[in-house]
Formats: C-alpha cells, sequence, structure tokens
C-alpha cells in the first residue's frame, strides 16, 4: 500500500503543478479580452483569431485543472443525505463513484477523443470563422485532460482503500483528499501549549 501510496502523491503533486500553471492563462485570457476591447473601440477592428484564442484559454484551464479540483475534494456537490452517513459508509460510496463512473467515463472519453482529434489533425482542420485558429490544438486538450482526470482518479481511488485499510488520516467530511495536511495539523496539536479547544473567555469579556 505504501507505494501505492506514493504513485498517489507523485500523482497529486502533478496534477497541482498542471492546475496551478494553467490557472494563470485566466490572466492572460482576460488582458486579451480587455486588449481586443479596447482595439476594437479605439481602432475599429477586431480579429477572430484573438477572440478563438480566448475560449482556448479557458478551455485548457477547465479542462487540465479539473484533476487538481479532484484531487482538492472541490467539485460541487449537491448534497442532502451524504455527510448524515457513517464515514465507513461515505468512503464507500466514493469507491463505487470512483470504479464505476469516474474512471470508466474519463478512459471513454480519452480514448474516443483521441480519433477525434487525430482527424482534425489529419485533416489540418481550420475554424469555421475568416482569420480564425487551427481546430487540432485545442481539440488535444480532451483526450490529454480527461488521460490526467483518469490518472487522479486512481489516485483518489487509492487514498480511499488506504483510509478504509486504516494506512491514512481521515481528514474530515470528504475523507481525505489533503491527507498530508490533516497530519501536519495533527502534528501540530501534539506541541505543547497547542490544543484544539477554544481558548478561554476572558473574566472581563464575560461580565461585559
Amino acid at each position: 500500500m505504501q507505494a501505492l501510496l506514493a504513485v498517489s502523491r507523485w500523482i497529486d503533486a502533478t496534477t497541482r503543478l498542471i492546475g496551478q500553471s494553467v490557472a494563470w492563462l485566466i490572466v492572460v485570457a482576460a488582458v486579451i479580452s480587455a486588449g481586443n476591447a479596447i482595439i476594437r473601440k479605439l481602432f475599429d477592428m477586431s480579429s477572430n483569431a484573438w477572440l478563438e484564442l480566448q475560449w482556448w484559454l479557458f478551455a485548457a484551464v477547465f479542462l487540465l485543472a479539473a484533476p487538481w479540483t479532484l484531487a482538492q475534494n472541490e467539485h460541487i456537490r449537491i448534497d442532502i443525505v451524504n455527510e448524515r452517513l457513517p464515514r465507513w459508509m461515505r468512503n464507500a460510496i466514493e469507491i463505487i463513484g470512483h470504479v464505476f463512473f469516474l474512471l470508466p467515463t474519463a478512459a471513454l472519453v480519452a480514448y474516443t477523443s483521441w480519433d477525434f482529434f487525430l482527424t482534425s489533425y489529419e485533416q489540418n482542420e481550420q475554424s469555421s470563422n475568416y482569420g480564425g485558429l487551427p481546430q487540432w490544438p485545442v481539440k488535444f486538450l480532451i483526450p490529454l485532460a480527461f488521460a490526467i482526470l483518469f490518472a487522479q482518479g486512481l489516485s483518489e481511488l487509492i487514498k480511499r482503500i488506504a483510509i478504509m485499510n486504516g494506512d491514512l488520516p481521515e481528514d474530515g467530511w470528504g475523507a481525505g483528499h489533503p491527507a498530508a495536511a490533516s497530519a501536519r495539523a495533527a502534528g501540530l496539536l501534539d506541541v505543547p501549549g497547542i490544543t484544539d479547544e477554544p481558548p478561554a473567555t476572558p473574566p472581563s469579556a464575560s461580565k461585559s
């Protein structure tokens, strides 16, 4: 299990690096958008290539940061039942979801979208808009992103199983995604003078 956890940590570190890097593309997209708007207003000029580049950048952030979001357990959950269940059942549900839904879906999309990309690349597919960009580079993002998402799904599965086996600490609701941070926090609580109890109310404050 320790070897699998080492693989999980490597996957987490990789997806974190990718996610944090592509997040800066939002700033680039905002600068391009503002530049396009200024040039259009001042010089009555526009460019489909620059407009499409904004879409490319947003697509890159949306697709390539998704595995990092999964690692941080930050995907939106509409959940009124799960938090009322015992932890072992929540972890079991997560494992079932990863094995039967996330991993097969990610693998299927990565596999089928590869041919989608290759066809576009072989045809040197161009934008339908005048002066637009070639389409195959952005289509490559789809199989790439879902392959990374599949790897991150494996990492999450490893961590869930390790938590249920007692090889990884539970970090509260959501079950152990930032387990290393949880372990560091637990270590801090062992330091003399640092506890998880709230500070006592000063006598003067209680009287007021």
